[in-house]
């Protein structure tokens, strides 16, 4: 398996401090076709998320139920190495600041017949991200999502309807599904994956109005795993400040955490906010807050990352939670063949 020698031509997170009218942000590294942008500084400043797929303007809230909105005065167009934002809270209020996390998927999408519904994909095989459209049917289908193998995590919203966001993690099993806008526990619903494991070509939905509504259009994020550049997994906390060490293999450049054995909220972190150790401020896929600087800690290191206090959210004792991550640096490239790891900040 190749090693991607410079995650940040796939993933990258981008700053900037917004101006209060309508500007392009740029400096992403690469033409993203997957945005999420959250205020840092702006207290019930909602997570909102664009892609390339269904289109520039085309608002979904990470934190909210609510259906696809068209909203260009947050989100107009993709540009070049960035995005054009317009001036409102929620993307550039004027001297706000915000963080901006992108991802690289194909571009235009492709018409992909791999599964019983037809869909629409936008897929990197070399990052295993696949941004995957399609309409529900009401019953037990499956999906093409052009990723080639098989995805570790997909996260699911109804565009057409208020429904949660259905998230499938590799380490809850195929019987489990979380809800990214709540911090509920990993529960049992058939009607979600319809118990089946995505394989390299499709992934399966059962009859859940929030995956598979008949007639309505359905979103998906697809993530597969590769080597030196992501990892989806599961750890169990320790409840000390000297908390559970979790190992990726590479030195993070964004950390997503979520208790699966009870409630506790998704919480982001990465390594350009702070970027330092022990300092790495939170923000939360399920809150419209500002960034909290006495939640959940972590220390980022050359090959993973380590709680660093008892938080629930993070690091009770015995508690479970699984994680996705995208890499700063690989612990080692294709020229080092091991020899150099990367070093921690």
């Amino acid at each position: 398996m190749a090693i991607i020698d410079k995650p940040s031509d796939y993933f990258n997170t981008k700053l900037y401090t917004g101006t209060g009218s309508t500007t392009n942000i740029t400096g992403v590294g690469f033409n993203p076709d997957l945005v999420w942008i959250k205020c840092r500084s702006n207290a019930v400043t909602d997570n909102v998320l664009f892609d390339r797929v269904r289109g520039a303007g085309q608002r979904l809230v990470s934190n909210d139920t609510g259906a696809e909105e068209t909203q260009t005065g947050i989100m107009s167009a993709f540009v070049t190495d960035g995005v054009t934002v317009g001036g409102g809270d929620a993307s550039n209020g004027s001297s706000k600041t915000y963080v901006m996390w992108n991802w690289l998927a194909g571009g235009s999408a492709s018409s992909n017949t791999d599964g019983s519904i037809t869909s629409s994909v936008s897929a990197n095989t070399t990052s295993g991200f696949s941004i995957v459209s399609y309409t529900g049917t009401g019953s037990t289908a499956t999906i093409g999502h052009g990723l080639g193998s098989a995805p570790k995590m997909i996260i699911v919203k109804n565009r057409s309807a208020v429904e949660e966001w259905g998230v499938y993690h590799v380490s809850n099993g195929n019987t489990h599904v979380q809800y990214l806008n709540t911090t509920g526990a990993k529960s049992d619903d058939a009607g979600f994956w319809n118990d089946t494991t995505p394989t390299s070509s499709v992934f399966t939905v059962g009859n859940s109005t929030r995956v598979n509504q008949s007639g309505s259009a359905m979103i998906a994020y697809c993530f597969a795993e590769k080597q030196g550049y992501s990892k989806f997994g599961s750890y169990t906390g320790n409840g000390n400040a000297d908390g559970t060490f979790v190992y990726t293999g590479f030195k993070p450049a964004f950390v997503m955490l979520k208790k699966t054995s009870g409630t506790g909220n998704w919480q982001m972190f990465d390594d350009k906010r702070v970027g330092y150790n022990p300092d790495n401020d939170v923000l939360r896929a399920n809150l419209s807050n500002t960034e909290c600087t006495s939640c959940v800690k972590i220390d980022t290191l050359s090959n993973g990352f380590k709680l660093r206090n008892t938080d629930g959210d993070g690091n009770t004792s015995g508690g479970t939670y699984i994680y996705m991550s995208f890499a700063s640096e690989p612990f080692t490239t294709s020229t080092t063949n091991g020899s150099i790891p990367a070093t921690a900040r």
